[in-house]
């Protein structure tokens, strides 16, 4: 997914700050799954949520304003009630930043789940049926 960073994006010194790396995965993620036909909220109105429960970034390159980034996404691991997603950001060849964040599989009352089936279908889709 290519990504062109944002001025709001940035710290002082006009590099992107740290935080907004856990946000380009999440963009990597949401639209990993798009690609895949379904959205979070098609799952929320099933009563699955997906909350980020343990998150790593480690920094690699600066980045800065108008930087056209692209964001790598892999499924990179799938329990019963949690996933993993590998990230590797790029500017050209250059690795900008990886990291990973595993989500949690809950309900509407916050309780743990079993990743549902035809959740797990989607999930296990390989990149050609995407």
């Amino acid at each position: 997914m290519d990504l062109r960073v944002r001025f709001c994006e940035t710290d002082l010194m006009g590099i992107v700050h740290h935080g907004s790396y856990l946000v380009y995965f999440e963009a990597g993620r949401v639209e990993w799954l798009r690609r895949r036909g379904v959205t979070y909220a098609d799952w929320a109105s099933r009563g699955v949520h997906l909350p980020v429960v343990e998150a790593h970034v480690g920094y690699k390159a600066p980045s800065r304003f108008d930087d056209l980034l692209v964001v790598e996404t892999t499924l990179a691991e799938l329990r019963s009630v949690s996933m993993k997603f590998s990230y590797v950001i790029r500017r050209g060849t250059t690795t900008i930043a990886e990291g990973w964040t595993r989500l949690g599989c809950i309900d509407d009352k916050h309780k743990l789940l079993r990743i549902p089936d035809h959740m797990r279908d989607v999930l296990l889709a390989s990149e050609a049926t995407a």
